[in-house]
């Protein structure tokens, strides 16, 4: 068995796993949101996704960004936004949204012809902003309930929905079908310790705030969630901002 079947096996037990606990769980949940009634399973998994971020990622982000000179995160940064537009053009095509979907392949076209491999944003420079769109909200789209808010072990704030969503979303990225192995392997933790390094401040920022953390954390979620299938209902345009623990 190879590593990418291994992955994708791997998210599907993992959206087995986040519906059992919704099942074992939902009895005994002691939340007040109507959007979070596994908030006892939820805030020990958070918790659990803290430690590991405050243990390993977060040093491991603050070491990247001292160690890396900004114009090459900014650089590994377009080169895998770039390898997942390709993903987000078919989830907006297969929204209805065609207008969308064919300038976010055309950003892909710009960027890998001109920006070096997508290295560099050229298509952003030419008025074509970046989209991000995935399968969860494709099926939003298609009128798919959100279910439960759900915080999986390892990849943080769900939905029911959205983690129904991530086996396809793996087999639409491009990253897990590189060869050999060993590039995709070191690929892989690059790529999620530059997007840990780009929310440094973000984080520093909520980490000091006199808030309950899971509380904010969960409704920017499911906020931006919904905007992000509101708009790809209307049409209208979305940016890429993320909040996560």
């Amino acid at each position: 068995m190879n590593k990418k079947t291994i992955n994708t096996a791997y998210a599907g037990r993992l959206g087995a796993f986040a519906l059992a606990a919704a099942a074992l769980t939902g009895c005994a949940s002691t939340a007040n949101n109507a959007n979070d009634p596994l908030e006892g399973f939820n805030r020990t998994m958070f918790s659990f996704n803290d430690t590991v971020d405050k243990v390993a990622l977060k040093p491991a982000a603050q070491a990247y960004d001292t160690v890396v000179p900004t114009p090459i995160q900014h650089g590994v940064g377009n080169f895998f936004g770039n390898i997942g537009d390709v993903w987000s053009s078919i989830n907006q095509l297969l929204q209805g949204r065609i207008e969308q979907g064919v300038s976010t392949f055309m950003r892909v076209a710009i960027n890998t012809t001109f920006g070096l491999g997508g290295v560099l944003d050229v298509a952003t420079e030419a008025r074509l902003p970046r989209e991000k769109s995935d399968f969860g909200q494709t099926l939003g789209k298609w009128g798919v309930g959100s279910g439960p808010y759900v915080v999986l072990p390892f990849f943080g704030p769900s939905t029911l929905r959205d983690t129904a969503g991530m086996p396809v979303d793996l087999y639409g990225d491009l990253w897990t079908y590189k060869r050999p192995v060993r590039w995709r392997n070191v690929g892989a933790v690059v790529r999620i310790v530059d997007r840990r390094a780009q929310l440094l401040d973000a984080s520093t920022l909520l980490e000091d705030a006199a808030l309950d953390k899971y509380d904010f954390v969960r409704d920017a979620y499911l906020q931006r969630r919904q905007s992000q299938i509101d708009g790809a209902s209307g049409g209208r345009e979305q940016k890429e901002e993320a909040i996560k623990p």
